[in-house]
């Protein structure tokens, strides 16, 4: 009998075992590649169904999911041909190189072999095309992925309604508690070499009705941009804007008014950020903004330039909800990894108390909160809060960490009541 148990006990857990062994995953390309090298002249192109026009040999598209455990993966492609009979692509992950052929314009699943995995983390999965005797390498909407470090699981984008979103990456907070009757909230930024990535956005000064940082628009064009949403029961209006300043409605995230400056800001420089939030006495909110420039400790001359001036309709409140953030708005860049250091956080009160925020609650945006992506961190030193996003690294603190820089910083030497402001 008890022979017979020990039989029948293994064979389960072969059956499982082989089980195991076959299950398999797809990931989409749609809302998990990037063409990480691209080439002259070509246009591969990414949507939510995958990779398309995929005619040059210099590219490379790159694959992302994150693997729970370290041990082997067993790849395939899912795609077709269309204009070409044949094709060849080689396949790599960490200098681990095999090559798939394609053939055939029905869909299917195109075996290209097993890889090793050395630690558990995200796996970055390489395309480039070898040869086709067509103007295409072909079609390819998925990777399916099977073996032992996909047994525990996988992380990856699986939503195709918010593909778009998970391609842009992961944006992560820095929440601060302010005190009440909190007129004026000031901050720096300082955006170290190399993280200053085409498409990032480095809020400083965040509040319950919008936001005030710096961007990286294109290779040419940087801006500082102060914007506020529009109240549930009226339009946001503006007052009055600063010289060279640009205002204008917004709409896609919401609708608000929009103001910004172009201005050719420099990473490793710490810029300056102050917003103040005041009741207008008539039942509305004036949020107002400056940016400073680079100012050397202890000077008393540092100039600052006013953004703008926004009326928000329908609430008369003092500035609360303070905070900053980190994000990609380009999707086609989300793969690519950014940083800031946010520092010198105080509140000043509408009776002038001066009080340093020396502790961040940190929390994430739907796209981390549901697993859609997993690089957004943040962290302290001794004198400054950082936050990092996009790269696909694998280790983050957990959304709801506390934070604190330990060393005080000397009060800004900011006359409020001198800050530039057209009649």
């Amino acid at each position: 009998m008890r022979n017979l148990f020990v039989c029948c006990l293994l064979s389960l857990l072969l059956a499982s075992g082989a089980v195991l062994a076959q299950t398999k995953t797809i990931v989409p390309l749609g809302g998990n590649a990037f063409v990480t090298r691209p080439a002259p002249a070509h246009e591969e192109l990414i949507d939510d169904t995958g990779l398309h026009n995929w005619t040059s040999n210099e590219a490379i598209v790159s694959v992302y999911f994150f693997a729970k455990q370290a041990g082997t993966v067993e790849l395939s492609l899912v795609g077709a041909l269309h204009g070409a009979n044949r094709s060849t692509v080689e396949v790599s992950i960490d200098g681990q190189r095999k090559q798939a052929v394609l053939a055939g314009t029905a869909a299917s699943s195109i075996p290209v072999g097993t890889f090793t995995i050395a630690r558990p983390g995200y796996v970055k999965v390489d395309l480039q095309g070898v040869s086709t005797d067509g103007g295409y390498f072909g079609d390819v909407s998925g990777l399916e992925v099977g073996g032992s470090a996909a047994a525990a699981g996988l992380a990856f984008a699986d939503d195709p309604a918010n593909f778009y979103w998970s391609r842009r990456g992961p944006s992560g907070h820095l929440n601060f508690t302010v005190p009440e009757h909190t007129e004026y909230f000031y901050s720096e930024i300082t955006v170290p070499k190399g993280h200053d990535r085409i498409g990032s956005y480095f809020m400083a000064n965040g509040f319950s009705t919008g936001y005030f940082g710096i961007q990286v628009n294109s290779e040419t064009e940087r801006r500082v941009l102060f914007s506020v949403w529009d109240s549930p029961g009226g339009k946001t209006t503006l007052v009055k804007k600063g010289d060279g300043v640009s205002a204008q409605d917004f709409g896609g995230e919401g609708t608000g008014g929009q103001s910004f400056l172009r201005y050719d800001w420099k990473p490793g420089s710490s810029y300056r950020f102050i917003t103040r939030a005041r009741p207008d006495g008539r039942g509305n909110t004036l949020y107002s903004a400056w940016f400073g420039a680079p100012c050397l400790p202890g000077a008393d001359d540092c100039e600052w330039k006013f953004l703008a001036t926004w009326r928000y309709e329908g609430v008369s409140s003092y500035l609360t909800k303070a905070h900053s953030f980190i994000e990609s708005f380009y999707p086609e860049l989300g793969h690519l990894e950014r940083m800031a250091h946010y520092g010198n956080q105080w509140a000043i009160s509408k009776d002038g108390v001066w009080t340093e925020l020396k502790s961040a609650r940190f929390s994430v945006d739907a796209t981390a909160r549901n697993r859609q992506r997993l690089d957004v961190t943040a962290g302290a030193t001794a004198d400054s809060f950082y936050m990092r996003n996009g790269g696909f690294f694998d280790k983050a603190a957990a959304p709801g960490t506390h934070f604190t820089r330990s060393s005080a910083q000397a009060k800004p030497r900011v006359d409020l009541d001198a800050l530039p402001e057209p009649r």
